[in-house]
């Protein structure tokens, strides 16, 4: 959708404060999920809205830190019982119904999940491309040519403008679009047998809009200086609320559900972009809407799902959920025994894979050396997981299952997942039978090692091998994400390596060394999970370019872009009471890892710190990574220039505990696929990883 809170900071002065009266807010809900189209062809209906209106609504009405009621809770979804049709006059009616209910300082939470096109722009002058975002109802028509508009559809000037009512009203809302617009993705290799991966997207062509008048907004070229966003509002009004919007693709990308948690039995067809928001939502309750922005970031880096870039939007640096005063909650939840099941209400949205280790804490506000046991997570699905007792280290001991009541369980590690599926070609073709040559002489040779393993076509994988027939490089094994889909956006490049006129041992140890380095690359992303405690330390980007030479912050979301010879700087304050060593490394697009800067941060000490200029070449989406990890006193500064690893081509013809566990994600020759993560053991703050996104494009062009 169009970015609604550029918008609307127009006119807003959106940095009201919650009034301290004696009135208590209330939480609101709009959950729209369309799913069947009729007038559309039935390959352009979707499953996954349907299935997040109702992880939303779960997630809401069981949420610890702020709950909302299900009475105050609207569902417009198709395939829920309890819900209305979402058609273009049940969401109307909806927003009607909500908006004189409202009082100032009340918290408003709206979700589309379905269909999203673009057609021309009723009021060309307030779109920079001529052309409006759409959000499809299920009533959905075709193109009226006497009207210039496609029937009940929703446009974004429409939905701002009921938005728009509800700031006026002095609420606070958060608005969520998992839906996508244009831009070009195709098919590169089969997805997960009955994955069902499907696009959030219908062609303009699909709806009767004429190719001409598509043509002619791509054709269009306001003058210099027009605003890309007009407001209806002139001057701001006392006693308004503030917008924040979440995005799950900007207007040129696509937007994929798919069937979700990875490897359950029993997932279900999810929008990628909300089951990752939620996931993000659940293991940082009181974050600010930046940081769960960030981590949203991260976590589409290493699942590998989805190519396109979420964008956020408002005032992010309030809480989710305006919930202020609510700091960052511990990992823990009340233990529920029932005929001899431990269980307990969380799940892998909530971090708990198989294997993660729970500590059991007979009080929430116990310390975690006076834990009882410990339990170890045996099954979990999106919102519930079986825990089993286990001996803790250096014991035998098993703990009983007679739990005291108001006993909770704390996670106090999780099972990390280092290893890559790789899943092979479609059989049948030359190239295939060519690739499975390859295969088995890297597995013959063990040149990538046991984290790297190779399954079937159409099996659950992290990667996928393909041929692209219309690629660049036909002749060439592309690497592509868990979704078999590859877009045409210059910065989604993927990997390949050259197969013409190549024997099979010259492309084993090129196909073999192209994996390790990315499963690398991965793995410390991955990390970035795993240490999120407040090192207390303090940390900044700024940048400058050579027209813009003095230093300015640099926002990190949504992601920023940078052109040739922009600068990166660093500032940094150890606020903490314990000295703490700082690398800061750089993982290129192209899977490079660069080691930037190391050094010590005593207690109080600031750190100023050119790190890099960007080159004329490698464009992509990059990543600053900054590791905080505590330091003995009178040690050697961590070094973790070990780290770095050169770049792939697009085609291709002593440590620390911290640096043993980076040893395990894959640096080393670990013999183990996956390892317990936590936090350290050591007195003082935990390590940390820090991951800033950066987006990099030449210097002319878009």
């Amino acid at each position: 959708m169009r970015p609604l809170a550029t918008f609307f900071l127009a006119f807003a002065g959106l940095l009201a404060v919650l009034p301290g009266t004696a009135k208590a807010r209330e939480n609101y809900a709009i959950l729209i999920g369309a799913a069947t189209y009729p007038s559309l062809h039935e390959d352009d209906w979707l499953i996954g809205p349907t299935n997040d209106v109702d992880l939303v609504r779960r997630f809401l009405t069981q949420n610890p830190d702020i709950r909302f009621q299900r009475e105050n809770i609207t569902i417009l979804a198709d395939g829920l019982d309890d819900a209305s049709t979402p058609t273009l006059g049940a969401i109307r009616a909806a927003f009607a119904d909500l908006t004189p209910r409202l009082e100032e300082g009340d918290f408003v939470y709206l979700h589309f999940s379905g269909h999203g096109s673009q057609a021309p722009a009723l009021d060309p002058a307030s779109e920079l491309d001529g052309l409006d975002e759409l959000f499809l109802p299920v009533d959905i028509g075709r193109w009226d040519d006497a009207v210039g508009a496609v029937e009940n559809a929703l446009a974004d000037d429409e939905i701002g403008a009921l938005v728009a009512d509800l700031l006026v009203r002095g609420a606070h809302v958060w608005a969520v679009f998992d839906s996508c617009h244009s831009g070009t993705v195709t098919r590169g290799a089969p997805p997960t047998k009955g994955d069902d991966v499907r696009l959030r997207k219908v062609e303009p062509g699909a709806l009767g809009i004429p190719g001409q008048a598509m043509e002619a907004t791509s054709l269009r070229s306001l003058p210099t200086g027009t605003p890309q966003y007009d407001s209806p509002f002139d001057e701001a009004m006392e006693g308004q609320g503030s917008f924040v919007a979440f995005y799950a693709a900007q207007t040129n990308e696509q937007t994929p559900e798919k069937r979700l948690p990875r490897g359950l039995p029993g997932r279900r067809s999810q929008g990628v972009f909300t089951f990752t928001l939620f996931e993000a939502l659940a293991a940082q309750p009181g974050a600010t809407y930046r940081q769960i922005g960030q981590e949203v970031l991260r976590r589409y880096a290493v699942n590998n799902l989805a190519r396109s870039t979420p964008m956020f939007e408002g005032d992010l640096d309030a809480r989710v959920f305006s919930t202020e005063g609510i700091g960052m909650r511990v990992a823990q939840w009340p233990v529920q025994v029932e005929d001899g099941k431990v269980t307990l209400a969380a799940g892998r949205l909530h971090g708990l894979d198989p294997g993660a280790v729970l500590a059991l804490m007979a009080s929430p506000a116990d310390m975690i050396e006076d834990a009882l046991g410990q339990y170890e997570v045996i099954y979990s699905d999106t919102f519930s997981s079986h825990v089993r007792p286990v001996a803790q280290a250096g014991s035998s001991e098993i703990v009983p299952l007679e739990i005291p009541g108001g006993a909770h369980l704390r996670k106090t590690t999780g099972a990390f997942d280092f290893s890559l599926r790789v899943a092979l070609p479609p059989s049948g073709t030359p190239e295939a039978a060519f690739t499975d040559k390859v295969v088995r002489l890297i597995q013959d040779d063990a040149l990538t090692g046991p984290r790297i393993q190779f399954v079937p076509s159409g099996a659950e994988a992290d990667l996928r091998l393909a041929f692209l027939a219309n690629g660049d490089q036909p002749k060439s094994i592309s690497i592509l994400p868990a979704t078999g889909l590859v877009s045409g956006a210059a910065f989604a490049a993927h990997p390949s390596v050259r197969t013409e006129r190549q024997a099979v041992f010259e492309v084993a140890p090129l196909l073999a060394d192209t994996l390790t380095r990315m499963a690398r690359a991965q793995n410390l992303l991955k990390l970035g999970g795993a240490y999120q405690d407040d090192p207390g330390v303090e940390l900044v980007l700024q940048t400058r370019s050579p027209t813009k030479p003095q230093l300015r912050d640099l926002e990190v979301v949504p992601v920023p872009t940078l052109k040739p010879f922009d600068e990166v700087h660093v500032l940094a304050r150890n606020s903490s009471d314990a000295p703490l060593d700082i690398n800061v490394l750089y993982l290129a697009s192209d899977y490079s890892i660069s080691h930037m800067f190391k050094g010590r941060l005593q207690p109080g000490d600031r750190l100023r710190q050119g790190l890099l200029y960007i080159l004329e070449e490698g464009f992509g989406r990059d990543r600053v990574i900054i590791i905080l990890t505590p330091a003995e006193r009178h040690s050697a500064i961590e070094d973790l220039s070990f780290l770095e690893q050169d770049a792939l081509t697009r085609t291709r013809g002593s440590q620390t505990s911290f640096g043993r566990i980076l040893t395990e994600a894959g640096f080393g020759n670990a013999t183990r696929a996956a390892a317990p993560l936590g936090g350290s053991s050591d007195a003082g703050p935990s390590p940390a990883i820090i991951t800033f996104d950066l987006d990099t494009r030449p210097a002319t062009g878009n």
